[in-house]
């Protein structure tokens, strides 16, 4: 079994993040939230516009449960988008590795890098 271990065997400690006491910080979560809704969205949108396509346009599928999938499909795409528009309006995602945030941060003791001369032989 994954748990066990031969009696008297030590088992190793694991760090604080991957402890099992400790499962809300077992994995940090840096999703961003903001451009996943957005693309989400999109994708939900653009693909029940496919399938409302066939009723609307070539008269296939014209049946009344169909339809209504569509628009409700429609709708969750444009729920998606807008949740995911408003997070990144509001600036709701927290910093993270994948914020720049060394670049954004002014460097008054920065010096220019020497600059370099090419020798051409």
């Amino acid at each position: 079994c994954f748990g066990s271990s031969p009696a008297g065997a030590a088992q190793p400690r694991l760090p604080k993040k991957l402890d099992q006491d400790h499962p809300l910080e077992a994995m940090p979560c840096e999703c961003q939230w903001g451009l996943s809704s957005l693309f989400l969205g999109i994708f939900i949108l653009l693909a029940a516009g496919v399938f409302t396509f066939f009723p609307a346009f070539l008269g296939m599928f014209d049946y009344p449960w169909y339809i209504s999938l569509c628009w409700l499909w429609f709708f969750i795409g444009l729920f998606f988008l807008a949740v995911g528009c408003l997070w990144e309006c509001l600036d709701c995602q927290s910093g993270g590795r994948w914020h720049n945030a060394k670049a954004r941060e002014a460097d008054d003791d920065a010096v220019a890098p020497a600059p370099y001369i090419m020798i051409s032989a």
